[in-house]
């Protein structure tokens, strides 16, 4: 196993940064032991936003490089922010159904949109038809906040193959 920056999250689970949480034990002789890993599932996220979408619920998660977000009028989207993918999940508090193939090698979702974030707006456009709507009821700043952890949080050589481009406009 490799050494553990201070600065990362500590390997306890706990979700502090290392120097918060286990260095001070480790240097006093105690050895950390690593808890397993939960295994959250995309599709139970899904199932989670869809849920409070009915209920017209605003939420905001985020799962890895995944977005899901539901406003009080109960539509809810999936966003993939590495490739500025979309899917609606949820419509006026009514389930939709999104294809996703989630296993451990590698996760699968039939995208129906992109986004993109213009003057401190979403706005989604469909592959289909192309149509560009307005988001009115996004969080655009949580988006935008999300966004800008990812390229913090990753080199720029690798935030060039997951598509995310320094110069991207996220102005919310």
């Amino acid at each position: 196993m490799g050494k553990i920056g201070r600065n990362q999250p500590c390997p306890c689970g706990s979700g502090k940064k290392y120097k918060h949480c286990c260095l001070s034990a480790q240097q006093a002789g105690a050895v950390a032991e690593p808890t397993s890993p939960v295994k959250v599932s995309l599709l139970a996220t899904i199932e989670k936003v869809q849920t409070l979408a009915e209920e017209k619920k605003e939420v905001f998660l985020e799962l890895g490089v995944f977005l899901f977000f539901a406003d009080h009028k109960g539509d809810a989207w999936l966003f993939e922010i590495t490739d500025s993918d979309a899917v609606q999940i949820a419509k006026n508090g009514e389930r939709l159904a999104v294809q996703v193939n989630e296993n451990p090698e590698t996760i699968e979702i039939n995208f129906s949109h992109t986004f993109a974030l213009h003057d401190r707006e979403v706005y989604v456009t469909s592959y289909v038809d192309k149509v560009k709507t307005l988001l009115v009821n996004s969080p655009a700043q949580q988006i935008n906040a999300a966004i800008r952890r990812l390229r913090k949080r990753f080199p720029k050589e690798m935030l060039a193959q997951m598509h995310v481009e320094q110069g991207e406009e996220t102005s919310a």
